[in-house]
């Protein structure tokens, strides 16, 4: 994805480094964010790094933006990064930091202990989601403190913005966190094979009717579903989803084997179909979803 002539690329050379989409008219209650989905690898990046530039797309979810690009015609925001998830990861704490990578001390409330962290897939990752290192040296603290101040937090600012903005319009908000997975990680058993991991932190993240409704929706379709397993959600779902509050999250896993190879990340004919298949079941799910503002909840 090429940035517009006209952004004057910031300091880390992202032009700009996240976008929202907005519909003509914020008709539902939702938002959807992409924030693995980025895809502008700067120069420097690629040069700091021992990794050529697409093993270091491993990390990437691939097009999901592009997947999940017919929610603004239908009512609702889409926020999505630029800067990839191998430079900057928004679905950790801001500074879950392993000090193994870093020149300098980190700061005191640093997160060095977190299983993410142990697996190289911190804030700033060390390493892709294939296991390879991705930095020829140590970097600077100083970078990784530019990093989470210069875009994780103006990211999550507009997260929460928009967040607010839905939650006040429509009196409840539902955050999808859209995402893809490598059919590799899902086992070798066919049989338990998904084509879609729905997670909502094992039922504290969203209404039952949330995670239900997508789940019917998909299965409708043809799809096989999982739920929580192997993925139940990360930071965004867990920090942001408050069904108490009538805020709920929901993470939502597509198979990428579904639409593109894995090998080349090139989309390859099934796009189309799952394009217009994940427009039905958000379409659907948005229409017989009714009221999850915290009153609701409260008389249930």
């Amino acid at each position: 994805m090429s940035a517009p002539e006209s952004v004057k690329p910031d300091a880390f050379g992202f032009a700009p480094p996240y976008a929202v989409d907005e519909p003509a008219a914020h008709t539902l209650p939702f938002v959807f964010n992409t924030g693995h989905s980025g895809s502008v690898y700067p120069p420097h990046f690629i040069a700091a790094s021992r990794l050529d530039a697409l093993t270091l797309r491993r990390s990437e979810d691939a097009h999901v933006e592009r997947l999940f690009a017919p929610v603004v015609e239908l009512g609702a925001p889409l926020l999505r990064a630029n800067f990839p998830r191998a430079f900057l990861d928004v679905n950790r704490e801001p500074f879950e930091l392993d000090p193994r990578m870093f020149d300098g001390r980190l700061p005191p409330f640093a997160n060095t202990r977190s299983m993410r962290v142990a697996g190289g897939l911190g804030t700033v990752p060390r390493v892709v989601a294939d296991g390879q290192e991705i930095y020829a040296r140590r970097l600077p603290v100083e970078e990784a403190t530019a990093r989470i101040e210069g875009l994780y937090k103006p990211y999550h600012r507009i997260l929460r913005g928009l967040i607010q903005r839905t939650t006040q319009r429509h009196g409840h908000c539902v955050l999808i966190d859209c995402h893809s997975m490598p059919s590799s990680s899902l086992g070798r058993d066919t049989e338990m094979k998904a084509d879609v991991v729905l997670g909502d932190r094992f039922g504290t993240a969203c209404a039952p009717a949330l995670i239900d409704g997508f789940d019917s929706a998909f299965r409708a379709r043809g799809f096989n579903v999982v739920r929580n397993k192997p993925y139940a959600g990360g930071f965004i779902t867990e920090h942001y989803g408050e069904p108490n509050l009538g805020r709920h999250a929901l993470q939502i896993e597509v198979n990428r084997a579904l639409y593109m190879n894995e090998t080349s990340l090139a989309m390859h004919s099934g796009f189309p179909g799952l394009v217009d298949a994940l427009r039905a079941v958000i379409g659907e799910v948005a229409t017989g979803l009714g009221d999850l503002a915290p009153r609701r909840m409260a008389a249930e």
